[in-house]
């Protein structure tokens, strides 16, 4: 992730993803708004759980590395947990319980590490 996002301009990112799925009527988030927050969850993610060890992706916005534990530098990672943005969007603030969604097929995570519904909500 190459530029921090500020902690006002994810809350409206977030806030504006939130209005959009709120109501039905609704005009869906834009592009920009769901690629914000998306980063801005994953910039939380980073700092709540530091490491290398577990893959996050949310393509097509996002992917870094967390979780303290051996270091992975080349090929696929052992530790991927991948997720469309609104599914990430909805686990990170607390709107989706990690089992609900990955019941629904909703989260694809391999690896012994990669289950890290210990570290959700972040509570932005």
């Amino acid at each position: 992730m190459a530029r921090k996002i500020t902690t006002g301009d994810g809350r409206a990112a977030l806030a504006a993803v939130a209005g959009a799925a709120a109501s039905p009527d609704a005009a869906p988030a834009s592009r920009t708004d769901t690629a914000t927050a998306v980063r801005y969850l994953l910039q939380l993610l980073v700092e709540k759980a530091p490491g290398n060890t577990v893959e996050v992706r949310v393509p097509p916005f996002g992917a870094v590395q967390v979780v303290e534990g051996p270091r992975h530098t080349r090929g696929t990672p052992p530790n991927v947990v991948e997720t469309d943005a609104a599914t990430w969007i909805a686990l990170a603030t607390g709107g989706e319980a990690w089992a609900d969604a990955a019941a629904a097929g909703r989260i694809a995570a391999s690896g012994t590490r990669a289950d890290i519904s210990a570290l959700l909500p972040l509570r932005p």
